[in-house]
């Protein structure tokens, strides 16, 4: 992907966001925020990453944390959108808008903490405001896997049993806490398992191993009213100690119970489950080690696009000018062109009508054949894209098999209109997840293209028919109108944003090393539960 010149000084940040006093939009329930970092690129505004939704809370902290590139001779222009996030649709839309605020990162590079009031449409101000705190990033980009458990916790609850999650916060040289990771909420259980999670040793304690980390434990309560459980102190020098093989487990203290209770010992005990040192490994690391990333073009040319021969028509070949879908190929195909080993582009028929070998050289090949096809095909409906995702996710399988980075598969998919598989596509999705693969989707025209967002998890989890969550995100959807008077940089930017992490995770949670790189050391202490 489009990669900045090496001349370029930079510097990695991480962004932590947090909000206050935000208003209730409904008089019945406190909102459901999620904070959305979009930056600037070529006058368009594109999405770089949100955070996780905090249900009912008017002032969220939330433990996302955006990692960005700082370029000292460039202006980058930020924009971070609230949103109130209901239950009953799958994503921020435009009339969930709580505020927004725009600068530049080298404002908050700068100042460290930025603090702003919530502009709402119109300019006018909010009374919320939002917090944004930057850190530079050391040298180390180890990270660290743990997991915790606890037991006996205390009951908050009358009719059930506490819903406890666990805080991590790391204690900054001023004496502030920086939330580290939140864990999920496990219900009704006071000897809860959670799930294990990653965090860079940067995040976790800024690369000192003696820095104080304060770990809460609250019960969850669905107004936003957690109530406090109990709390314990360590250090990652502590986590890693092993203590002669026993498991490190802390007590979960409260300290107004400690004072006034007599024979108090605890409110639980908080038990180290696995802790692992894991080497991350960067997108140029796995293209540099062999890896080739196999890329398929699937066409719409379903009859709701026109007829070709009609200027009207998405697909017209105008003799001075590319239309939509030449537009939008050859802008993320140009971008991705220096990484492409293999293209094709079909949709359940190969669009140069050669079944036995599909495949095209590079951009110029498949853009010829998209115009050579299209004098030949009779347009028709239905528009199902699952075909295509499970043909493409068939010879992702073969790769997964091999168990090495050998092959990524990336899937272009061109449609002007809602698909009319979603349940089919669904579950291909959620399918095609747990394999070496990615699907970017443009939509092209006027067309309503809201229930596509649904397959963006950006939005929220995806599901399948039968409440099969996707293991990862997979998905990126932009509609091709948005950057119609925009740069074709500008579009591919967007569209090819998710795809680095997209390969790294995949690589990463299988523990697969890039090839040709030397073994590296990886210090691992499992427990057993």
């Amino acid at each position: 992907p489009c990669r900045r010149p090496s001349a370029c000084a930079t510097l990695p940040v991480e962004l932590r966001v947090a909000c206050q006093g935000i208003s209730d939009r409904d008089a019945l329930s406190k909102p459901d925020p999620c904070v959305v970092l979009k930056m600037q690129s070529h006058g368009q505004w594109f999405e770089v990453d949100r955070t996780e939704v905090i249900r009912s809370s008017i002032s969220p902290v939330f433990s996302k944390v955006f990692l960005v590139d700082f370029y000292f001779e460039e202006v980058q222009r930020l924009r971070y959108e609230l949103h109130d996030i209901s239950p009953a649709h799958n994503g921020p839309r435009d009339t969930d808008c709580l505020g927004a605020m725009e600068c530049t990162l080298g404002q908050i590079v700068s100042q460290r903490k930025l603090s702003k009031a919530l502009l709402k449409q119109g300019n006018t101000t909010s009374k919320s405001s939002i917090t944004v705190t930057s850190e530079e990033l050391s040298g180390n980009d180890d990270y660290v896997e743990l997991s915790f458990r606890a037991r006996k916790l205390d009951d908050k609850d009358f009719f059930s049993k506490s819903d406890p999650f666990l805080e991590i916060f790391r204690i900054n040289d001023d004496g502030s806490g920086s939330l580290v990771h939140r864990t999920e909420t496990v219900m009704n259980d006071l000897s809860p398992v959670w799930k294990s999670f990653k965090v860079s040793l940067n995040t976790l304690c800024s690369g000192d191993h003696d820095r104080q980390l304060k770990c809460t434990v609250y019960d969850w309560d669905s107004n936003g009213k957690h109530d406090f459980i109990g709390e314990f102190q360590t250090t990652y020098k502590e986590i890693r100690t092993d203590l002669e093989g026993r498991q490190m487990q802390w007590d979960c203290i409260n300290p107004k119970y400690q004072m006034k209770k007599k024979n108090y010992r605890n409110s639980g005990v908080i038990v180290l489950n696995h802790c692992k040192i894991i080497k991350m490994y960067s997108f140029l690391d796995y293209i540099m080690g062999g890896c080739q990333i196999q890329f398929t073009v699937a066409i719409d040319f379903t009859a709701s696009n026109g007829d070709p021969k009609n200027s009207c028509s998405l697909h017209y070949i105008h003799p001075y000018q590319p239309n939509e879908y030449l537009k939008a190929l050859v802008a993320v195909c140009l971008c991705v062109n220096s990484t492409i080993t293999r293209s094709q582009v079909s949709h359940d028929f190969a669009v140069n009508f050669d079944e036995d070998n599909p495949e095209c050289s590079g951009i110029q090949g498949v853009v010829e054949a998209y115009q050579g096809c299209l004098p030949k095909i009779q347009l028709y409906g239905p528009t199902n894209i699952a075909p295509i995702i499970q043909k493409v996710a068939s010879s992702a399988s073969e790769e997964m098999h091999t168990k090495e980075a050998m092959e990524y598969f990336i899937l272009l998919i061109l449609t002007d209109g809602v698909i009319t598989d979603m349940a089919d596509t669904r579950e291909a999705i959620v399918h095609a997840s747990h394999l070496p693969m990615s699907v970017i989707i443009v939509g092209v025209g006027n067309a309503d293209f809201s229930d596509m967002q649904m397959l963006d998890g950006d939005d929220g989890i995806l599901r399948s028919p039968k409440g099969e969550p996707v293991l990862r995100d997979i998905v990126q959807f932009v509609p091709f109108k948005d950057f119609k008077h925009a740069s074709p940089a500008a579009l591919a930017k967007s569209v090819l944003a998710e795809v680095p992490n997209q390969v790294v995770d995949y690589y990463n949670a299988k523990g697969i090393r890039p090839k040709c790189l030397s073994d590296y050391d990886e210090s691992t202490r499992p427990f057993s539960p």
